[in-house]
């Protein structure tokens, strides 16, 4: 696994890629956390969407319920259209990476227990 830490001010960010180049995501940072949407995570922990939606409602339903994990923040799509997409942050994705099974998710789980 691959860990690159950056500076920003007075925060620092460690960022995560897979062994094999495969994770490799652009993520939001903003409120002192990170936002992925269902699609990175997907990509994170490559499993399909309709898999990690799962998860995500297990993990509102199990453990997350009262936090505030959601929000929604305007993309551009592919056809240049902007939409309003839910972001996960960074409580549910480790929520997430728990649940998953899948490679991605071991060596996930193993990357972020060193942090």
């Amino acid at each position: 696994m691959k860990t690159e830490e950056l500076k920003i001010g007075n925060s620092q960010i460690v960022i995560y890629q897979a062994p094999d180049g495969t994770a490799n995501l652009d993520v939001r940072l903003e409120d002192e956390t990170v936002w992925l949407n269902r699609q990175q995570m997907s990509e994170l922990f490559n499993r399909d969407i309709k898999t990690i939606g799962k998860h995500i409602n297990n993990a509102l339903r199990e453990e997350l319920d009262g936090f505030s994990v959601v929000a929604n923040f305007a993309t551009t799509a592919a056809d240049g259209k902007t939409y309003q997409m839910e972001h996960y942050n960074l409580d549910m994705i480790l929520s997430v990476g728990y649940l998953v099974k899948s490679k991605q998710g071991i060596r996930f789980r193993g990357w972020q227990t060193k942090y």
